[in-house]
């Protein structure tokens, strides 16, 4: 039993079961014992690889389609670039390098990284020496005053959820408790009616389990009204659907599914994201949302083929080979590249960013 495992049992023990949300904040989070306190989860020596550690491809496209949306905008003086979730700091590094030679656009940018772990913003400090960002433990401290530049790449995935499993009688909540032999497992709430989840109750059977991530709603709204007011536009990146439908929670360690409860706080936790609860959220903020759009589809569009093209001609045999295979799994339908679902907030007086459909 990790040490966290021990606080959560004796916690449980002394309070009752906790939801799903409140296990996932305590095992990421905690602040001697949490996963990202403790853990450097990216690349092969780590827990998972995202995007911007396959290939520098990504973050360049991902950078030019912000300033080619900067520039639709009117090319303001002053603007929020804003990373949520920065990882080592790799993507928005990427995307500084990419927008060096578009005229006025790193003078313009102020740069804001959301970030709750101390040791992930360390990494971040050494990959970003010259840009100096500012950084914050939520979205909520955003600048107000000026256009925000957002990217949320495997951003939302990471976020709590909640988890409600129908029942004749309404619904049962996902608990976490303790069992006989003192370990953690999930328990079931007793049936209550629910609220927030009367709408789906005309597109489940009893059994159904459906998942609800009001962290993630909260940070779209929050970036959503400072966009329709002041400009700007969000790209999010992540994996999952269009709808909630049934259980995706799951933790990886070692690039490898584990069960999430056999060692909390060194396996990384995470569940699909739905989209679809996204776009509403944005939309209820005046938010104008893009088409929901596969990311290697995104990628293509921004022309991906033509950049992997021009970075091979300098390479050869291994390195070669590597190149082709990254450039593969970031598109490829069998890889990221239908897995990963890209979905863009704008101003409703402007046009989607690129390679993002209205």
């Amino acid at each position: 039993m990790t040490p966290l495992a021990e606080i959560l049992a004796k916690q449980i023990k002394t309070t009752g079961p906790i939801t799903l949300a409140e296990y996932m904040s305590v095992c990421l989070l905690h602040p001697k014992y949490g996963y990202y306190t403790t853990q450097d989860p990216l690349g092969l020596d780590g827990d998972f690889t995202t995007a911007p550690e396959i290939s520098q491809m990504f973050g360049e496209l991902i950078g030019l389609c912000l300033a080619q949306c900067w520039m639709d905008q009117g090319s303001p003086d002053q603007f929020a670039l804003v990373e949520l979730g920065p990882g080592r700091g790799t993507l928005i590094a990427d995307v500084m390098r990419a927008t060096q030679h578009v005229p006025g656009f790193h003078i313009a940018a102020d740069l804001h990284l959301v970030e709750a772990s101390s040791r992930m913003r360390d990494l971040q400090a050494k990959a970003l020496p010259e840009h100096r960002p500012t950084w914050h433990d939520s979205a909520e401290t955003l600048p107000h005053d000026r256009p925000v530049f957002v990217i949320a790449n495997e951003f939302f995935d990471a976020l709590p959820i909640r988890q409600f499993q129908r029942d004749p009688k309404g619904w049962r909540e996902v608990m976490v408790g303790v069992s006989e032999d003192g370990g953690l497992q999930r328990g079931l709430s007793d049936p209550a009616p629910i609220d927030a989840l009367k709408a789906r109750l005309e597109d489940t059977e009893p059994g159904a389990l459906v998942e609800t991530c009001a962290h993630g709603t909260a940070v779209v709204d929050a970036l959503a009204r400072r966009i329709a007011e002041q400009g700007g536009m969000a790209l999010i990146v992540d994996y999952g659907g269009w709808h909630s439908d049934g259980d995706t929670f799951q933790a990886v360690r070692g690039h490898r599914p584990v069960d999430p409860f056999a060692e909390p706080g060194r396996a990384d936790l995470t569940a699909h994201v739905d989209f679809e609860a996204l776009a509403r959220s944005a939309l209820l903020a005046g938010c104008a949302v893009s088409q929901f759009t596969k990311q290697g589809v995104f990628l293509e569009r921004l022309g991906i083929t033509a950049r992997a093209q021009s970075l091979a001609k300098g390479l050869g045999n291994e390195a070669l080979e590597a190149h082709i295979t990254a450039h593969r799994r970031l598109t490829h339908p069998d890889e990221m590249g239908s897995l990963f679902k890209v979905l863009g907030l704008y101003p409703g007086t402007e046009s989607p960013p690129p390679g993002l459909d209205p």
